[in-house]
This record gives structure tokens, C-alpha cells and sequence, in this order.
């Protein structure tokens, strides 16, 4: 895995101009079919009887067409025959407004500033002939009978009822064929790119990297992070207070940005409603080695919430030779065994052994695993099914379903098409290429997917790609490193929501921040390929919407009812809260009310519900007027994306939705400076020339063993003067040491491990381990010169001291530069007993602190 977006791609036209410093005012009439529910237009289930013009596709079901029905015949009951045939057909036009596609902009309801309209607005030349034939209905039509004067002046009357608007107004709306042309499609932009809009679900997470809901009828939503807590959220948003399961002091991950390792996956067992099973894929250092691990854990008995962290049953470990390329995927298929999806051991290349380990089926990198967990609650913790395609072969794993895949990160099963079952079952996978490519493969049993010998569709290893027995699948999809750098796998959109979007399968970058789609051609087989961004402010101009997201794509993810979602984050690293869920919307169509209404099953929760609070904002694309001088301008972009939001800005939201109201609201901005480059990540590994270890965060640079008093090993180091005497070093105030012994018998501890002792106004003293956890322990780590934390550790794990206990409810958020700059309390209060001493085991490569 390898955890940025770019402008957004409306923009490409205006940047030369905008670069040049000259002003440009960014105003497109786009058509922006709204209803008067404040949400996208559909298609109805049925004819309607009454408003026969917008059966095919408008804002009325039968219900609405009934109603309207109803009251078009209270209103030709006060008129004379004569009357109903000259104005019938005028009532009934003037009634049927209200199921136009554009009705939201012809009763004025997109605009919060004006009332709504009684009637729609209607262009000069109808409202004449109106006033003409059937002034005289309209106070039956608005039940306002103060309307005399604008009866007996045309002026009034019109000045009442016209839109100005001349797209917009009623009838043009109809005839016009930029409204109608596409009507009821995704919109796409000049450039093909489909507009979508976005709704945020979820906010504040630590590298979301998987969610996933239990398939229970609860509708309940699983969002994993990076560092090992998984969290509750119900169907209404809220957010359970107490994490679902908790491997904060298990997983291995660091604060560093883009780090590949912590916790990745997990899946719920398809009778999870039953047997309360879930399995799990993280990382850990365990046996001087790092390892993946993939465990099982059952239900809490009286808690549907939380999973009893005392059940955890290891079903596989592999050893990593290298930190990154870790997999991380977990999934049921729809034969109900559990598929795991490893990388190839990490480093460049794969160069482990003659051909690697992704073409060497005795190993478990690089592999697509099949396993049966199944009734194992008696006997082996799983079993491998009969068909697997390797069971036979003497020097191959068993559990081998596919072989010859680097890095997949994001797998997901096709639900298949609603009404025909097509696509059913398949296997979508996102592999992250090496130099050149990154590609998208459909898994089928026993295939070779072609790494080390290919990278996309061409040869990486020039040897083993000429090899005639390689007999490798291609990918349905590859794209160059000008688009991306690491893909990021998808969903084929199955959900009930938005038809327009059935059958897309929507991916992504990591890199580039790009979202991806690619479209099965039902008779060739092909895959077309479509750019998606975010729609203009006009287009995605509905309550709760917004057209912005984060750069760092981490994952994406389906719900129940089969809606999309993706994760993304504003700072790739495991302990920060830069995270946030989105679910995908179409603007341009929904589908009809009543349709994908679901009622999910109760959930008891014990503890708190924390409500959930929306942070992002629409962006409208306004005038901008730049005065960029030559020595200021950013160089282009190849092709601009999405724009990435700083932090916390937000954009008001606007009021008007027609075109002059656009063209009023303007606002006056600077140049930009150039744009940042993104953060170094993980895959600076695959680089040449490579370091050795991964260089540190540009942080203060912490005191040398002998400026601390006390060596790793937690002996005392004597400094020496100018003069060569020896003399006492004196401490510096948060000076952190290690100190104690490890275990019952009393073992010598080795550096980088044991009791976190604190210097801290002129004295020693230890830290309570009540509320000690991970983000704690990497700051003391990396202040002492370590790269990261493997564990903590807490309890006296290395002897109780006779210290003073000096901080307590010590709370770090893991990117602190010194132990007393986290959140703690007053020094020297405390609330913890003797045999609470927090400490820390940290990673055995120690990185000497410069000086």
C-alpha cells in the first residue's frame, strides 16, 4: 500500500490565463436539474396519468401525478365548459411544473434568499397569451383572492409570474436544447470528465484504510485505522464512543508518513449475525521479525459493539523481509471462503530468490490465498478447500488460489447487476505497479498475474517475460505514472441510489488523487476508460453536498444497501486525524422515492453515541481576478485535478442557482503561490539509491545519550570537560531515560526497551500507564533516538520504581517533539497506584541522534 490530489479539473482552461495574471471570470450556464425536495430528478416507476409529459423522467411518482390530478379537478369544477376547454390545458401545464426536472428552478426553490413561487415562472411571450385567455383563474390557481389588480393589468401580471430567466423559464425550459440534451446522464465537463458531488459521512479518523458494513440488517458501518482501532458508526451517522476492537498495543506502524505498515484489513464472516465472527489483517514485530498476521476474534458475549479482544485466534502469520508491500486485503467470496491478498515481500524489483517471490508458489508473497474458516471452532483454525488450483503440486502452498501480484491493495467482490445477475461473484483488484505502471486485474483461479516478468502490459524483467511458460492474465487495465503512481482498487457501483452509476467500476489513485472509472463494454468485453471529478459548484448545489475532498486516497468501500464510499486523508500518517469518509452522488439522477428505502434492524448500545458533525463546504467556482508575477507563477500541471483544500478552509455555500445570480456572486482573490510538493512517502523505497532506513521527520534534534544522563541501556554516561575531567551532566528539563528490568526473573533488558522515567523539575520520576498507548510511546522513542515504537508496554512490565509519578493521562498524539509537549496532567498529579508505570519496547534499529 502506498498512502494527494491536484486542481480540479474544471480549472484546465483558466489556469494559462490565471498564470499570466490576467483576469478571467469563471462562469458556465451548466443545466442543473433540481426538484422541489431539494434533491436530483428520477425516473418515475411507472406512467404518470396526469403529468403525461414527464413520465420518462421528471420529480413526481404516481402519487405526486395523483395529487395533482386532484387538485387540477377542484379547480375546472368552478369553470364553465367553455372555460375548461380554453384554460384547461393552461392549468394543466401551469400544475405540472412541479414534476419538471427543473422545477426547483422555476418556483425560485434552489435560491434561500426569495420565497418560493405559488406558480412557476413563465417566459414573457406564454405569460401574455395567459393573461389573455385565463387571467381570471389565477386566484384559483394561487388560493390568494387579493389578485384583482394584477387581473386587470397585464404589467402586474406578468411582473408577478415572469422569470427573467430566458434558459429557465416555462416554456423555454422545455425546447431548450442545452437543458434536455443529456438530461437525466452523469454530466461531464468539456473534457469527458463525469461530474459527481460528494457527501461527507465521517470525519476526524487516523488513516481510515477499510470499511466495511456486517451484512447484518443493522446498516452499522466499520471504519478501521491505521494505527488498530475499529469504530461504530449506526445509520444515522452517530458514532459509538467505545472502539469496536482495540490493537493499538499489538499493531506495528509508526507516525511516518505513507508508512505501509500498522493494521490493514479486516472482513466479517458471512454468518457474522450468527457466529459473531471477524477476522482481521495487521502487522506486528514478533520473533526479532516483522510479520503479518491474520487472526480471528469473536463477539463480545452481551455487547454487539465490541469484539472480545480475550478471543483472538491467530489463523496464519507470514514473515515480511522488508517493511513495506505488506497486502493488506481480506474478503469473503461469494464460495464463503476467506480470500488474503499479500504483497511480495517488499523492497524494489522482488528480487527475492531466482524469480521472485510473486512467481514462486513454495512462497506466500505475492499471493492470492484461499482458505476455509468455516466450522473451525473444533480442529485446525482452517482448512483448504478441495478446488484450490495447487493443492496437488508438491512444492507449491496449498492455500496458493492466484500467483504473481506485487502489491494489491483494495479487492472487492461484485455484487452483480440487480436485475440479470451479470457480473456476480468477480474478483476487482487494484495492483500497485513498480516504475512504470499501475493496473486493475479481475482474480480467477489459479491464474498468474505476470509480476516480476510484467508491469502493466509490458515487460519488467525482460528474462522471465520471454518465457514461454508463463502463461500470465492480463489486466483489464493499465495506466501510466503521468496519470498515478499507486492505484488504489474500487467497487463496481451495485447500489439502488443512483442508476446512472450501475456497472461503473470507481478506482483511484493514491498518488495523483485522481478518481478513476472504467466501464464494461457488454459485447467486446473491453473496459472504457472515464475520468471522474468534482462537479461545479452549480451542479453539486444541493442541501449537504459539497464538491471537495482530500488528497490522499487510502480506500474505498460499499455499504449494506451496496452504496459507494471512499476514504480519504490530508496527511497520510497513522496518527494524525486528517481523515475523512465520503459517499459518492450523482446530481443528475435518483432513483425513485420509496425505491431504496430500508429499515435497518435495532442496535442496543452501551455506552455513549457521539453525534456526527460535517466540517466541508461546497465550493463555488466565483470571478477571480490574479495579479501573479513572473517570478510567482507555478508551473503547470499536465492535467489539473481536483483542488486540494487547505485544512479547516472552507467555502460558503451559495444561494442562487441560475445563471445571474452565479454571475453575482463573485469574489476577488490573489495569485497562489506555487503549490506544494507532497510529503515524501513510503515509496521512496523503490527509488534508486535508496536509504537504508527511512530518514526521520524534520523534527528538533533530540539530546545525545550523554546530554540525557543515561545511555539507551539506561546506564549512566559521564561526560567530559574541555579540561578532560569527568563531570556530572545535568539533565535537561523533559530529558526522558529508560530504566528497570524485564520480566518475573528479572532479565536484562535490551536497549530501546523498559520503565519511561521522566527529568522533570529537577528530579526523576515515572509516567502513569493508565492511559499509555502508542502515540505516547513513538514520542518517546523517537526522542530517544529510535525510529519507532514496536509496543508498548505498561503494568510494571519492567518493575515497579520507588520514583515519584510525575505525569499522568498522559496523551500524545505522536508527532510531539519532546514527552512533556503531549497533553497531561499538572505534573506530579496523578490518580494511578504503584504497579501502573508506563513503558515502551522500541524498534531495535536505533538511528544515532545528531548532534
Amino acid at each position: 500500500m502506498t498512502l494527494v490530489g491536484g486542481m480540479n479539473c474544471c480549472f484546465k482552461d483558466s489556469l494559462l490565463l490565471l498564470f499570466l495574471g490576467i483576469s478571467v471570470q469563471l462562469v458556465m450556464v451548466v443545466s442543473h436539474p433540481q426538484c422541489l425536495d431539494y434533491k436530483p430528478p428520477f425516473k418515475p416507476t411507472k406512467p404518470l396519468a396526469f403529468c403525461t409529459a414527464y413520465s420518462s423522467f421528471g420529480c413526481c411518482d404516481a402519487r405526486a401525478d395523483s395529487s395533482l390530478a386532484r387538485r387540477y379537478q377542484h379547480i375546472v369544477s368552478y369553470l364553465h365548459p367553455p372555460g375548461v376547454s380554453v384554460c384547461g390545458k393552461y392549468i394543466q401545464e401551469l400544475l405540472c411544473q412541479k414534476c419538471s426536472p427543473y422545477a426547483a428552478h422555476l418556483y425560485d426553490a434552489e435560491d434561500a434568499d426569495t420565497p418560493v413561487r405559488v406558480l412557476p415562472g413563465l417566459c414573457s411571450d406564454y405569460c401574455a397569451e395567459f393573461w389573455k385567455r385565463c387571467r381570471s383563474t389565477l386566484s384559483l390557481l394561487t388560493g390568494d383572492t387579493r389578485t384583482v389588480d394584477l387581473e386587470t393589468d397585464r404589467g402586474k401580471f406578468c411582473s408577478y409570474l415572469e422569470l427573467q430567466d430566458p434558459d429557465y423559464c416555462f416554456p423555454n425550459v422545455l425546447s431548450s436544447e442545452r437543458l434536455q440534451t443529456n438530461l437525466g446522464r452523469v454530466q461531464a465537463d468539456a473534457e469527458g470528465c463525469l461530474q459527481l458531488c460528494l457527501k461527507e459521512v465521517a470525519n476526524r479518523l487516523r488513516n481510515p484504510v477499510a470499511m466495511l458494513h456486517a451484512g447484518d440488517g443493522t446498516h452499522r458501518l466499520f471504519v478501521a485505522e491505521q494505527l488498530g482501532l475499529v469504530w461504530v458508526y449506526l445509520a444515522n451517522g452517530s458514532k459509538v464512543s467505545q472502539p469496536f476492537l482495540n490493537l493499538t498495543e499489538t499493531v506495528l506502524t509508526s507516525p511516518w508518513l505513507g508508512d505501509e505498515r500498522g493494521f490493514l484489513g479486516l472482513a466479517f464472516h458471512p454468518s457474522f449475525r450468527w457466529n459473531g465472527k471477524v477476522y482481521v489483517y495487521y502487522s506486528i514485530f514478533s520473533r526479532k521479525a516483522e510479520r503479518i498476521r491474520i487472526s480471528e476474534f469473536q463477539l463480545l458475549p452481551g455487547n454487539m459493539n465490541a469484539l472480545d479482544h480475550t478471543s483472538e485466534r491467530v489463523i496464519l502469520e507470514v514473515l515480511e523481509p522488508a517493511s513495506n508491500h505488506n497486502g493488506g486485503q481480506l474478503l469473503f467470496g461469494n464460495d464463503g471462503y476467506l480470500y488474503i491478498f499479500t504483497g511480495d515481500g517488499g523492497g524494489a524489483g522482488d528480487s527475492f530468490g531466482k524469480f521472485g517471490n510473486a512467481q514462486n508458489k513454495s512462497s506466500l508473497l505475492g499471493k492470492v490465498l484461499r482458505i476455509d474458516v468455516n466450522h473451525n471452532d473444533n480442529g485446525p483454525p482452517y482448512r483448504i478447500p478441495v478446488d484450490n488450483p495447487f493443492v496437488r503440486e508438491r512444492s507449491a502452498h496449498p492455500e496458493v488460489y492466484a500467483y504473481g501480484v506485487r502489491n494489491m491493495w483494495r479487492c472487492s467482490v461484485d455484487r452483480g447487476d440487480s436485475e440479470t445477475g451479470a457480473g456476480r461473484g468477480r474478483l476487482f483488484c487494484g495492483d500497485v505497479g513498480q516504475n512504470k505502471f499501475e493496473e486493475v486485474d479481475i482474480i480467477q483461479r489459479g491464474a498468474n498475474y505476470g509480476w516480476r516478468a510484467k508491469e502493466g502490459f509490458s515487460c519488467y524483467d525482460k528474462k522471465l517475460c520471454t518465457n514461454s511458460s508463463l502463461n500470465d492474465v492480463l489486466p483489464i487495465f493499465a495506466y501510466p505514472h503521468r496519470l498515478g503512481r499507486s492505484v488504489i482498487g474500487g467497487y463496481v457501483y451495485r447500489g439502488c441510489e443512483m442508476p446512472n452509476l450501475n456497472g461503473l467500476y470507481i478506482f483511484a489513485d493514491f498518488m495523483s488523487g485522481r478518481l478513476m472509472s472504467l466501464k464494461e463494454e457488454t459485447h467486446s468485453g473491453r473496459w472504457s476508460y472515464q475520468e471522474i471529478c468534482m462537479g461545479r459548484g452549480e451542479v453539486c448545489n444541493f442541501p449537504k453536498l459539497i464538491n471537495n475532498y482530500y488528497q490522499y486516497i487510502i480506500s474505498f468501500a460499499e455499504d449494506e444497501a451496496g452504496e459507494l464510499y471512499f476514504m480519504s486523508s490530508g496527511n497520510p500518517s497513522a496518527y494524525v486525524p486528517a481523515g475523512t469518509v465520503y459517499k459518492f452522488i450523482d446530481p443528475s439522477r435518483r432513483a425513485p422515492p420509496g425505491k431504496c428505502r430500508f429499515k435497518p434492524k435495532p442496535v442496543t448500545v452501551k455506552g455513549k453515541l457521539l453525534p456526527f458533525r460535517p466540517k466541508e463546504k461546497l465550493i463555488l467556482e466565483v470571478k477571480t481576478t490574479t495579479v501573479a508575477p513572473t517570478s510567482a507563477r507555478p508551473r503547470p500541471r499536465p492535467r489539473p485535478r481536483p483542488r486540494p483544500r487547505p485544512t479547516g478552509a472552507t467555502t460558503r455555500r451559495p444561494k442562487a442557482g441560475r445563471k445571474e445570480k452565479t454571475q453575482a456572486a463573485t469574489t476577488t482573490t490573489t495569485a497562489p503561490a506555487a503549490a506544494p510538493q507532497p510529503p515524501t512517502l513510503s515509496w521512496h523505497w523503490e527509488m534508486p539509491g535508496r536509504p537504508t532506513t527511512k530518514a526521520l521527520p524534520k523534527t528538533r534534534t533530540p539530546p545525545t545519550e550523554a546530554e540525557r544522563g543515561r545511555g539507551a541501556g539506561g546506564r549512566r554516561v559521564d561526560q567530559r570537560s574541555k579540561t578532560g575531567k569527568r563531570r556530572r551532566g545535568r539533565p535537561q528539563e523533559g530529558t526522558v531515560r529508560l530504566a528497570g528490568t524485564r520480566g518475573q526473573r528479572r532479565k536484562r533488558r535490551r536497549p530501546g526497551e523498559g520503565r519511561v522515567e521522566v527529568y522533570v523539575s529537577g528530579r526523576w520520576g515515572t509516567v502513569c500507564g493508565r492511559s499509555w498507548d502508542s502515540g505516547s510511546a513513538a514520542v518517546v522513542c523517537r526522542q530517544l533516538g529510535y525510529q519507532g515504537v514496536a509496543r508498548v508496554a505498561g503494568m510494571a512490565e519492567f518493575g515497579a520504581s520507588g520514583l515519584p509519578i510525575v505525569l499522568g493521562s498522559v496523551r500524545c498524539v505522536g508527532t510531539e517533539r519532546k514527552i512533556l509537549r503531549c497533553r497531561h496532567r499538572p505534573l506530579g498529579e496523578h490518580d494511578c497506584p504503584r504497579g501502573q508505570e508506563a513503558g515502551v519496547i522500541c524498534r531495535r534499529q536505533h538511528t544515532p541522534p545528531r548532534t
